[in-house]
């Protein structure tokens, strides 16, 4: 990502990291992959993102949110939730089609075989 799109997504991950940390997480013991799945937001990110928040602390290589409720609201002050939020239940997902067939007779989906390219390459038709 570039550093201008890392800027403009910066509040965004921040808000909804602190708003997750704040209302939907009930259990004491989070992964940083647990957030991720949940809030749809790549673990790099989220990494970078507690990192900056001054949340993020590291203790011989294992990863801990460092943060009691008083900080967490004074920094979802500092963030707030930007309006309109999507209502996932008006979302509805489609798959992304790759491998579209063809139409039997359409000249895109027929390869050359090995015979006409040789043939073509003696002179011969």
């Amino acid at each position: 990502m570039s550093d201008l799109g890392q800027q403009a997504y910066k509040p965004y991950w921040a808000s909804t990291v602190l708003d997750f940390l704040l209302n939907q997480s009930d259990e004491s013991s989070l992964s940083i992959m647990d957030i991720s799945k949940r809030t749809s937001i790549m673990a790099e990110d989220i990494v970078f993102t507690l990192n900056q928040l001054g949340l993020l602390k590291i203790i011989q290589d294992v990863y801990f949110i460092a943060a009691d409720r008083k900080l967490l609201e004074r920094l979802a002050q500092k963030y707030p939730i930007k309006e309109p939020r999507v209502d996932p239940s008006k979302l509805h997902w489609t798959p992304f089609l790759t491998d579209v067939k063809r139409d039997k007779f359409s000249i895109h989906s027929k390869k050359p075989s090995v015979e006409a390219q040789e043939n073509r390459g003696a002179g011969g038709f």
